[in-house]
């Protein structure tokens, strides 16, 4: 069933203007059917106008009239015109303050040298910066490519420890899915050696 809008208000007009049973305006508005009872004995909803369904296009004339003729049928309500406005809306471009934007740089440097895993795309997203800028500090030709040095984004303040964390664990994902399609695999025996045996 689609969620109707006002089910108070719809219910009442229902009451007071169809032939319908409790159980039947109770199912079509989500009510219970005592709530229902309630309207139609003027101890609930008392100062509520009622709406007409019809006219705000959540119910059509067919489907009254049929309810109307079967005390078992269930109506449905209509699409609402406007359910298409209510998608969530895309997720605006990352907000970076005018005080952190020097900072940039620094972070895009961190996840150049210590995740090659992540993509540009993902990089510009997270940080609020773009692809060309990426390019300019993996190649040194940033024009502050001389102060330019790796820092952790989390230290400053660029992204969430949490958030971080997650973009790791996706890339990480993603190219051993990546490499699993095409067929390089890890070399038995090759996994990371502890610090102690580094040293023997």
């Amino acid at each position: 069933m689609t969620d109707i809008l006002m089910p108070k208000a719809t219910a009442v007009w229902l009451v007071d203007n169809s032939s319908m049973t409790f159980d039947q305006i109770a199912d079509f508005c989500g009510l219970h059917p005592l709530e229902v009872k309630g309207i139609a004995d003027g101890e609930v909803a008392r100062d509520i106008r009622g709406a007409d369904p019809i006219s705000n296009g959540q119910l059509t004339r067919e489907e009254l009239d049929a309810a109307q003729a079967n005390p078992a049928y269930r109506m449905k309500a209509q699409e609402s015109r406007h359910a298409g406005l209510l998608k969530p809306m895309k997720k605006a471009p990352k907000y970076t303050p005018v005080s952190r934007r020097q900072d940039r740089p620094d972070a895009i440097a961190w996840f150049v040298r210590n995740h090659p895993e992540i993509t540009d795309t993902q990089i510009a997203k997270v940080l609020g910066t773009t692809k060309a800028t990426i390019d300019q500090v993996r190649n040194r030709t940033h024009w502050n490519s001389t102060n330019v040095k790796p820092v952790d984004p989390v230290s400053l303040g660029l992204i969430g420890q949490l958030e971080l964390d997650a973009l790791v664990k996706k890339a990480a994902e993603k190219r051993a899915k990546d490499d699993a399609k095409r067929g390089v695999a890890e070399p038995e025996g090759a996994s990371l050696l502890s610090a102690v045996q580094m040293d023997q």
